[in-house]
């Protein structure tokens, strides 16, 4: 009898362990914000929770999602990407324009993605082998990119492209829309990459501690050139999508979202200063800013005060961020 009375005792105190440790890992407090939020929407407005308005939002939220990983990877080494935005437009805008100059649509998405990733590559090495600080790098580049996408149309959108194209915006595959199909596509590679290779616990060491990492022999510069490379691909990989579903090249586009996948990241639980973070977290950062955005929406919020809420729920997000970092 003594050992079945132990059983529930040992089982309650095995689930209280479990929950002890993951209630310490960089998810727990997203996840539960997220479904606080989700469940506070749903209760005040009746049309939230309708089928198509839960697609519009994980489409919606599906861009900054994808550009949130690589800026997940800026961060998690202690730096930060703020050309995302620009570069979504300049990698949008080649795309559509070489399309409209005849190039096929599977080569003009390579080349609009190698520009992006060339873009990551080029604040990759100001930041990894001229050692200047990211956020000065990569705020001088955002400017770079947003002039060159207005240079390269002239400051006005470029239409026309073929209809096929519409398929990476608009089109679904097995009855998934194709841009949810591209987002967790990218969030499955980097999964893996953080979570499953050398590269992945070399760039959690560089954030923790960037000069121990060297002094161990990696070198800390080829990673940096890795995460800022990948930050400019997820960035052209956004563009893809925003420029399918607009069908259009727009110069103009990505304006603010930089702070949009910061926010994601920061919300997602990683830790500002680098080193501490999961991909996971980022997804449901992501998640939490588009119910946040969308439920606002929905009750008729001022563009304005939604901007003053983001910015508190972020300061807080940050508050917290700090407050459990050892």
């Amino acid at each position: 009898m003594s050992q079945l009375d132990s059983i529930p005792s040992n089982t309650h105190q095995s689930l209280k362990i479990r929950l002890a440790s993951w209630r310490r890992t960089p998810i727990f407090y997203p996840l539960i914000g997220f479904i606080v939020v989700f469940i506070a929407m749903s209760t005040i407005n009746d049309n939230f929770l309708t089928i198509s308005n839960q697609a519009n939002l994980v489409r919606q939220t599906s861009i900054i999602a994808i550009i949130a990983v690589g800026m997940s990877l800026a961060i998690l080494t202690g730096g930060i990407d703020l050309s995302v935005g620009p570069v979504l437009a300049l990698s949008g805008t080649v795309m559509a324009g070489l399309m409209v100059a005849g190039v096929p649509p599977s080569l003009a998405i390579l080349l609009g993605v190698l520009v992006g990733a060339g873009f990551g590559a080029f604040n990759g090495f100001f930041v990894a082998f001229a050692g200047m600080p990211p956020i000065i790098v990569t705020l001088a580049t955002m400017g770079i990119a947003r002039g060159l996408g207005l240079i390269y149309t002239g400051g006005y959108p470029i239409s026309g492209l073929p209809p096929e194209f519409a398929f990476f915006g608009r089109g679904s595959l097995a009855g998934i829309e194709t841009p949810i199909l591209i987002m967790i596509s990218v969030y499955a590679l980097g999964f893996l990459l953080l979570h499953h290779t050398a590269t992945g616990r070399y760039l959690y060491a560089i954030g923790g501690n960037e000069e121990a990492t060297r002094l161990s022999g990696i070198r800390v510069s080829r990673y940096k050139l890795l995460v800022y490379t990948l930050s400019g691909m997820t960035a052209a990989i956004a563009g893809l999508i925003l420029t399918s579903r607009l069908m259009s090249g727009q110069p103009n586009a990505g304006i603010g979202f930089e702070l949009d996948a910061i926010a994601a990241v920061v919300l997602g639980g990683a830790a500002i200063t680098g080193g501490r973070g999961m991909i996971l977290g980022t997804l449901v950062g992501a998640m939490l800013l588009g119910v946040l955005n969308n439920g606002l929406n929905l009750m008729g919020v001022s563009p304005y005060l939604q901007n003053v809420i983001k910015g508190l729920i972020i300061l807080l997000a940050i508050y917290i961020s700090r407050k459990r970092t050892p």
